[in-house]
């Protein structure tokens, strides 16, 4: 009798539990009812605004303890009473009806001719109108409302804007469209707009495949987003893999665009936010009109460009600089004798709206057809974007006190002046004494310029080499005034190759300040590669390098200055460690990895970083990863896989058995490196770590795997409770990455999709690690390669030292 029972049951329980998630012809939703995602994570439902009675049809998050709603079906067609459904038309569409039958919504396709659709709400929090065969035939990730979610796909078709609008809600009680939306015109290469209506509100500068470079923040999370463009202005843009699993980018009903995360430990039932524009008053479109320049820690915050001066000079004093600013001196471009129209470089800049994209030009064509077109007001040439012109008038350029590009800005040659020349000023009434003075003059302007031809410096190097050309340089003075004359108490720490020390600029941006002393182990070499290296990147787990500092044997770099110590400081101090939880944990053990797939694959550079340790791992505010310290790296060629050298460089215990043999290095180098501080990060002891039977780490790791004892390798501060699966798949993965040999290692791209994969069924089994016991260094091996080791016993605030 159960059995048939059980049979009776079993066709209602099948529709009970289908309608958990999704919407059919025969399970329709009324005011009262609502569907949540399989994960949880979302609910669909009908839904009030605050201080309004209307009623609408709203996805929001389902677990939070405040209502937060990202998308609204009748957005602009509301119920004024509790009568309404969701449910499925005979024509197969999802719609929202009234009392009355009365359509207010529908997903309007037309194609569908029957009713045997389902409309489900997806653990992205994207509900889909499915066909009977499960094919998706509309999805409101296509028509967003005021919210981007991760994995959603945002289409900009430069002609129509088909899908690409992100459009505010009116007011905080009324979520009809408002006046602000979201786009990535007008231009062809992709920018990031805020428009108030057809007038432009914000402008985040065009992409260079990392970042919007119009925009001056402590970097967003634009490593999340992956932008598409097919160089005739159609653009693609999509929100993945997002460092935080409740994140979102929101346009207020004010006009900010907020990137927010919600954060589990947050107990004011509010997002925090990681990024927002506009930010400050110069980044509103234009604030300082035509050929004016924007600073928000000057004040006024309005200047003309050189070469410019205030159209109006009244209304510039009452703080009104909408009218601009206008040439002081016309061009003479075409004008026949006249001499030729030159460029001031502007470094740092936000540059200006509407640029004409070059693709293809290097920098000295782009520098050349910008001259050899009268038209031409600026260019700039940056990486990942490569030649932009502008015609005309110059508007919404900002100065920049951290990151922005250099902008070559027209002007007449009579307002360029020349630096270089020599002048020389006698007030002297007697001829003799007169050519005397000027003999003297000339003797020692002579004797100066030879005695520089003989000591060219560093300085002259950077100045003349044109890849150094958008890293900005500090005068010595400068910094000296900025770190209280190197004063010890600044002092953050010290290192083979000098001290660090904190310092304040005179724009109140803190920084660090790493001092090559003059028995450095890192030499001109070094340095000059770690200049190189570290100034074409620009990701949120790389360190940034500011600028650097060469006056006589002075050798300074300006880095970013992070408030935490490196990730030794906290994994292996038994105060500290208690602070790095499980969750922040993974959070530096992935954030590590997308630094260095940044590094591997997708930065223009290929670059293999050689010295991947605890100290070199630094961490800001928020305990977010960035890594350091590039003197030893190398760049490759794009089809360059591997390389030797003589000189190995790195530190014991980080290095793969065929560089520290051999000399011979490649991506798998950084993995095997990578997978050392993984294990690290889990049991929370030190490379050089070993057990009673002289094992290190890497040896006691392979020994508690081998006996599936794998969650007795956890630091025992780790609440782990929850975590038992992923914590088992990391060390399986770290593992993998110190394999004794480089073919058995997964390159770091797999990697990362490793620690995001929801199961380890197939993954490899990892072999024994290479350097499971103390390396010696045979008098043969160390007599063929010079060894150059880095020290991994200090830790420094910022810039941690080999």
């Amino acid at each position: 009798m159960s059995f048939l029972r059980l049979l009776f049951f079993l066709p209602l329980c099948l529709r009970i539990c289908d309608a958990l998630d999704s919407i059919t012809t025969t399970n329709f939703i009324n005011d009262s009812g609502s569907i949540v995602s399989d994960n949880g994570t979302f609910k669909l439902s009908f839904f009030s605004p605050p201080n309004s009675t209307n009623r609408y049809v709203g996805i929001y998050y389902n677990k939070l303890p405040v209502i937060h709603v990202i998308w609204v079906a009748n957005r602009n067609n509301p119920l004024t009473d509790s009568s309404g459904s969701i449910q499925i038309s005979e024509g197969g569409n999802v719609q929202v009806v009234n009392g009355q039958k009365h359509i207010l919504w529908s997903s309007n396709i037309t194609q569908v001719a029957t009713n045997s659709t389902k409309a489900q709400l997806l653990d992205s929090g994207n509900l889909v109108l499915l066909a009977p065969n499960n094919t998706i035939i509309w999805q409101s990730f296509d028509h967003p409302s005021d919210t981007i979610l991760p994995h959603m796909t945002l289409i900009h078709h430069k002609d129509t804007r088909e899908n690409a609008v992100v459009r505010s809600w009116k007011s905080p009680s009324d979520p009809s469209d408002g006046r602000f939306f979201l786009d990535f015109g007008p231009t062809i290469l992709p920018e990031l707009y805020i428009w108030d209506n057809d007038r432009r509100h914000f402008r985040g500068g065009p992409w260079n495949g990392n970042m919007f470079i119009g925009i001056q923040v402590n970097f967003p999370d634009f490593q999340s987003l992956s932008i598409q463009n097919d160089g005739q202005g159609n653009i693609t843009a999509e929100y993945s893999h997002p460092v935080f699993p409740l994140s979102n980018y929101e346009i207020s009903y004010q006009g900010t665009l907020l990137q927010q995360y919600w954060d589990d430990s947050n107990t004011k039932g509010d997002w925090k936010v990681l990024f927002q524009a506009p930010d400050n008053d110069c980044d509103f479109y234009g604030k300082c009109g035509a050929f004016g320049s924007c600073n928000s820690k000057n004040s006024p915050i309005c200047k003309c460009l050189k070469g410019f001066e205030p159209k109006d000079k009244e209304e510039w004093k009452k703080g009104n600089w909408s009218s601009g600013c206008t040439r002081m001196k016309q061009l003479l471009c075409g004008i026949e004798g006249a001499k030729e129209d030159g460029f001031l470089r502007l470094r740092q800049m936000k540059v200006p709206a509407d640029n004409n994209w070059l693709q293809g030009l290097d920098q000295d064509t782009c520098r050349s057809q910008c001259l050899a077109n009268c038209t031409c007001s600026a260019y700039a040439y940056t990486t990942g974007v490569g030649c932009m012109s502008w015609t005309g008038t110059l508007i919404d350029i900002q100065q920049f006190s951290t990151t922005g590009v250099d902008l070559y800005l027209r002007l007449p040659h009579s307002e360029l002046g020349n630096s270089k020349k020599i002048k020389i000023i006698v007030g002297v009434t007697v001829a003799s004494g007169i050519a005397t003075l000027v003999a003297i003059g000339y003797f020692y302007y002579y004797r100066r310029k030879a005695k520089r031809e003989r000591n060219k410096t560093l300085l002259d190097i950077l100045e003349g080499d044109n890849r150094f050309e958008e890293l900005p340089l500090f005068k010595f003075g400068e910094i000296a005034v900025a770190t209280n004359n190197f004063q010890e108490s600044n002092k953050l720490g010290q290192g083979g190759f000098g001290p660090v020390y904190r310092g304040t600029l005179e724009n109140k941006l803190e920084v660090a300040v790493k001092r090559l002393s003059g028995t450095s182990r890192q030499g001109v070499e070094e340095f000059m590669n770690e200049v190189l290296v570290i100034s074409k990147l620009q990701h949120r787990n790389l360190v940034k390098l500011l600028g650097c500092c060469v006056e006589g044997q002075e050798r300074l770099l300006i880095y970013e200055y992070l408030p935490n110590k490196s990730l030794d400081a906290f994994l292996f101090d038994p105060q500290k460690k208690g602070i790095l939880d499980w969750k922040k944990r993974f959070n530096i053990i992935e954030g590590i990895c997308r630094g260095l797939l940044y590094l591997h694959r997708d930065s223009r550079l290929k670059i293999i970083h050689r010295d991947l340790k605890a100290s070199n791992i630094l961490l800001d505010e928020k305990l977010n990863p960035k890594i350091s310290d590039f003197g030893m790296a190398r760049i490759f060629g794009g089809d360059q896989n591997q390389a030797d050298t003589t000189r190995v460089a790195g530190t014991y215990g980080y290095m793969p058995p065929e560089y520290a043999i051999e000399g011979r290095f490649s991506e798998k180098s950084d993995v095997f490196s990578y997978g050392v501080v993984l294990l690290e990060i889990i049991t929370g002891k030190k490379t050089q770590w070993y057990d009673e039977e002289s094992s290190n780490l890497l040896g006691y790791v392979w020994k508690q795997w081998s006996e599936d004892k794998v969650l007795s390798l956890v630091d025992p501060l780790i609440d782990f409770q929850g975590f038992e699966a992923q914590i088992s798949k990391c060390i399986h993965v770290g593992l993998l990455c110190v394999q004794k040999y480089a073919d058995d290692r997964p390159d770091i791209s797999a990697v990362i999709s490793m620690l995001t994969a929801e199961t380890t069924a197939h993954f490899r089994q990892p072999k024994p690690p290479g350097f499971t016991r103390l390396l010696r260094i045979s008098a043969n091996t160390s007599s063929q390669s010079h060894l150059a080791s880095s020290k991994n016993d200090l830790s420094f605030t910022t810039i941690s030292g080999r």
